[in-house]
């Protein structure tokens, strides 16, 4: 993979060697990942302007787009709104910053039951599994319903999509997209 391809913000955070004391670790790209949020903010908003309810509407992505999915639920005026969100080989970026960012955003302090499906190959070398268990902590810690997640591992997989993921998921969205109605 090439990391000067297009990308939502730096992850800086991801660098393959990290540093040996906590204080000389890169910061994560706030700024990025701010602008980055705001803009699918946008594209939820063109969604609903054209008539597509919130509860139809679920926010996903893979790697950085599972950092996005993630961060605009829990920052984002549509917290709590969307049916559900979809977190594929990827991790939650500022932790420690979500709490301060929803204050910001008149957002109640406890997240509360959001639909999530959040799935991570067991030999990704990419996204460390001590990064995307932080993460998963820090969901449970903002208050997320633990019935509301299904968190899925793969044996074998790395940082990549594979049927068992695609027809798991698949199933989920099954269970939390509203039927049409007639």
């Amino acid at each position: 993979m090439d990391a000067r391809q297009n990308a939502w913000y730096i992850p800086s955070s991801l660098t393959p060697a990290p540093a040996g004391r906590p204080e000389l670790a890169p910061e994560e790209d706030e700024e990025g990942l701010r602008k980055s949020v705001k803009y699918v903010e946008s594209l939820i908003d063109d969604l609903t302007t054209r008539g597509i309810p919130p509860n139809r509407i679920v926010l996903g992505g893979f790697s950085q787009g599972c950092a996005l999915a993630l961060l605009t639920e829990l920052t984002s005026r549509h917290s709590g709104k969307l049916a559900g969100i979809v977190g594929l080989m990827g991790y939650l970026p500022l932790p420690e910053t979500i709490q301060k960012l929803r204050t910001e955003g008149g957002l109640p302090h406890v997240v509360g039951h959001v639909p999530m499906f959040l799935a991570r190959g067991v030999s990704d070398r990419l996204i460390p599994r001590s990064k995307w268990v932080e993460g998963l902590n820090k969901l449970k810690e903002l208050g997320v319903d633990d019935g509301a997640l299904e968190i899925k591992e793969y044996e074998g997989l790395a940082h990549a999509l594979s049927p068992a993921v695609l027809q798991d998921l698949s199933k989920w969205l099954k269970r939390v997209v509203p039927k049409l109605e007639d």
